[in-house]
Order: C-alpha cells, then structure tokens, then sequence
C-alpha cells in the first residue's frame, strides 16, 4: 500500500501520468524519515524541511497541509502496513500540465513506507567521484527528484567495489556524499562543509552540528574543504536520517579510526529518548 493524496491505495494501482511533472521534469521535492517503534524521529525538522523547499520551489502549500496533517498521513500508511520500525519517504510535486512554464502550482504528494533495514558497515571505503559536479547554490542543498548525479556516482561506486563516493563542486572542494552529509574529525574538531559548497540541508547534520557546540570535549567547523584533507583527517563518518552515522575506515591508503564518530553516535541517540 501507499498514501496518494491522503488515500490509501495499492502499490499496482497506476497513480501517475506520463504527464507527472516529477518524471518529466524534475520538479518534485522528497524527504525520507525514519519511524521507530511508531515514533517518526525528528518529525518537525522533516516537516519544516520539506514545507521550506516547496515555498523555494514556489509550490502552492495548501491550508491543510500542517504538521499534525503530515504525521498522520505517515501513521495511517504505516499502521495498515503493519511497520513498526520503517523507512518513509514523502514525495511531493506539481500538479500535471504544462511543459517549463507550469499550469500552476498546486502539488499532489505520495508517501511510501517499507521495513526499517539499517545496514551499517564495520569495513566502509569511499573513493572522491570527479566525473560531474555539484553546482554550490541554494537549489543544491534542497532534496529535488532530480538526482542523477547521485545516480551516476552510485553506478561508478558499484562498478569499482566502493561503499560509497564523495561528491565535489565546480570549486573541487568536498560537498557532501551520495546519500548523506559528511564529516572530518581532526584532533578534536569535527570539519563539515556548509550549506554554501552545495550540500544538501540534512536533519542529522543539523542535530549534530548542535549537538558539539553545547560539548566541551569538542569544537565545530562549518568550512570549505580541499580532498587533499581527507588525508590528513584522524576519523571520517557519514549521516543521514535513515543509517544515522557512517564510520569510513578508508580512503585510498588512508585508514580512519572510528573513536570520536562512536561518542558523537551515542550523543545523537540520545536525542531518541
């Protein structure tokens, strides 16, 4: 079963037209959460998220699509499918019509909802993907259908036996990876590009970013960063809202620790509770 629109319907049931502006175009925004033990975790910084890129997107938010509204069409999916731990994602795009120039802006959603299955690596390697580039820019950090990018990368890290690829922008600094924010340890700074290089705006990252300025064991840095620094690194670590945290353990001949990525793993899980 998915939700279309607020109705719950079979997964075989044909919902969308060659005419979706989301297939068509690209213009389409989504999200993915996590619910655990029917709890969705981080539920107002999803819904805020997601409300901030549609008004960028210029998408008409109707009245009704308010917060307790979102929550319940995610329980309702879930409840009939029986998930108590599971993988959501809510898509949202513009009404059929038009070609560039839109008919107008008003948005029809889907939300899907499968098993909760959290694959974390105790051996992860990633490699820098240099064929095409992240565009730093405002519509770089909103979660667009358009990811072919993130595509490609995936095909390039499959074929060569990677965990996962850094992706880079036209400046040739880090931006982020296939499918989460990044992270360097150095001594006891935590280094994250800001939203400005082009990384996606992700829940996770924000959580932690303030979960280490309230530290006192450590220090962090929104900055710019060449890929001649993953060398010098002591520890690097993935995020997204579905694994949490990724430790890399390496990098070309780079060996990464995983010391300080497990004590801020551990901060962040508190925030479960």
């Amino acid at each position: 079963m998915i939700n279309h629109n607020g109705r719950l319907v079979s997964i075989k049931e044909p919902i969308l037209s060659a005419s979706n502006r989301g297939f068509k175009y690209g213009d389409g925004v989504f999200d993915t959460l996590k619910v655990l033990n029917g709890k969705i975790i981080f539920l107002e910084d999803h819904y805020f998220r997601l409300m901030a890129s549609m008004r960028i997107l210029r998408m008409e938010i109707p009245m009704d699509f308010t917060l307790e509204f979102f929550e319940a069409e995610i329980i309702k999916l879930i409840k009939v499918k029986n998930l108590e731990d599971a993988r959501v994602r809510i898509t949202v795009f513009r009404k059929d019509g038009g070609t560039y120039s839109p008919l107008n802006n008003e948005i029809e959603f889907v939300i899907e909802a499968s098993d909760l299955i959290i694959d974390i690596k105790d051996s992860y390697e990633v490699e820098l993907f240099k064929d095409f580039y992240v565009y730093s820019g405002l519509l770089s950090t909103l979660k667009t259908t358009n990811r072919v990018l993130n595509v490609i990368a995936s095909v390039f890290a499959k074929e060569n036996d990677f965990d996962n690829c850094l992706l880079i922008n036209e400046n040739k600094q880090l931006v982020e990876a296939i499918h989460g924010n990044i992270f360097l340890v150095i001594g006891n700074k935590l280094v994250t590009p800001p939203l400005t290089e082009g990384c996606v705006k992700g829940i996770v990252r924000e959580k932690i970013i303030d979960i280490i300025k309230k530290s006192a064991s450590f220090e962090i840095e929104e900055r710019p960063i060449s890929p001649f620094e993953l060398k010098k690194a002591d520890e690097l670590f993935v995020t997204n809202s579905i694994i949490d945290i990724q430790s890399v353990t390496k990098y070309r001949k780079k060996s990464f620790s995983v010391d300080v990525t497990l004590k801020v793993k551990t901060l962040l899980e508190a925030l479960y509770a």
